[in-house]
């Protein structure tokens, strides 16, 4: 009886120890206990995505939790120490060129990318447009021409000085709201845009070139005044203040993509986006400076569900279908043939010190 007894008690207890080992795994999986951590550095823009939980349970099945820390792609490149990080993943081109000449990697990954735009309203795209500075472009969709802005913004002209305005008749200047070129990608993607321009439609590459195009781009960002530091700002602003304060506002197409997918009425029905005219692709390239770095590469490059979950957020990835699927609600382009290529980092660098300076 008593062996039993002893008997019974002891798969009493062993299915008690099978239970808490098989609960306090699934507790350990739920927070990343049984899972290779990753760190990672990336760029502002991308981290309500590395967030999201539905991409922590992507990344999860393949055995990974991936962890970010954010910075300025010009900041990843220059200041940030990368020694304690498995990959990079700036927001830009150059920047990624820079890091992986500088830890002589031969691998990168561009999972997705964002061409630039420019958020604006209905009366603004109609003013711009009876005004010869906005058109249509090969696909049916409103392109701001930038060397008719530039010509507005060299004469200084205000809004309330263009022939026809009865919409929007303030005594400001016609000005893109940028973020901060000392400190944000975005507006060092204008900066790649506007120099273009105005070293008649070549890229900028020699210290002339550079010194003949600064007066008119430096103009562009001094003019503004106070500018933030982040490309959350603005379009902050464009969504909440409205026309009256951000009547044109410089984004990445990425996040009027993203609250269009969402449907949470955060875009109204008198909002439009531009794209310029030439345009630069915001190219999210990922910098792998370990083996788990570059897994984690490998699956933003080609794992499907993460692709879509890019899409979502407004990224151009590497299946145009997907994101044209995931996109379709915001009416965009499935290609922009007017782009161009940034200057070289070095170039870049050059001038976003000489505007910095005269700040």
């Amino acid at each position: 009886m008593k062996r039993q007894v002893s008997i019974g008690l002891a798969v009493v207890l062993l299915l008690a120890v099978v239970a808490v080992i098989i609960w306090g795994r699934g507790d350990d999986s739920a927070q990343g206990g049984d899972l290779t951590t990753v760190r990672g550095v990336i760029g502002s823009e991308k981290q309500a995505f590395f967030t999201d939980q539905r991409v922590i349970d992507a990344f999860a099945k393949h055995g990974l939790k991936v962890d970010v820390d954010t910075a300025g792609s010009r900041q990843l490149a220059t200041a940030v120490d990368l020694g304690k990080y498995a990959f990079a993943f700036p927001s830009s081109s150059p920047a990624a060129q820079k890091i992986q000449r500088d830890r002589k990697v031969t691998t990168v990954y561009t999972p997705f990318q964002s061409p630039m735009a420019v958020a604006s309203f209905e009366p603004i795209v109609a003013l711009l447009r009876a005004n010869g500075v906005v058109h249509k472009g090969a696909g049916d969709y409103d392109v701001l021409d930038i060397a008719k802005y530039l010509d507005l913004a060299k004469a200084g002209t205000r809004w309330d000085q263009l022939p026809g305005n009865t919409t929007y008749p303030a005594r400001k200047n016609v000005l893109v709201t940028t973020t901060d070129p000392r400190e944000s990608n975005s507006a060092a993607m204008y900066l790649s845009i506007v120099s273009f321009v105005a070293n008649g439609n070549a890229v900028v590459s020699t210290p002339d070139q550079e010194a003949k195009v600064l007066p008119s781009v430096a103009k562009l960002f001094l003019d503004q005044g106070y500018t933030q530091n982040s490309t959350e700002g603005p379009f902050e602003d464009y969504l909440s203040a409205g026309m009256g304060k951000t009547p044109l506002a410089l984004i990445y197409e990425s996040q009027f993509v993203d609250r269009v997918v969402r449907g949470d009425g955060s875009i109204r029905p008198d909002m439009r986006m531009l794209y310029t005219a030439p345009t630069v692709y915001s190219k999210h390239t990922l910098v792998p400076l370990t083996s788990d770095g570059d897994k984690v590469g490998q699956l933003l490059a080609t794992d499907p569900e993460l692709g879509k979950l890019a899409a979502t957020f407004g990224f151009r990835t590497t299946d145009p279908k997907l994101f044209a699927e995931v996109a379709a609600p915001a009416h965009v382009p499935a290609d922009l043939v007017d782009a161009v290529e940034p200057p070289s980092f070095e170039t870049l660098e050059r001038l976003l010190d000489a505007v910095g300076k005269q700040y």
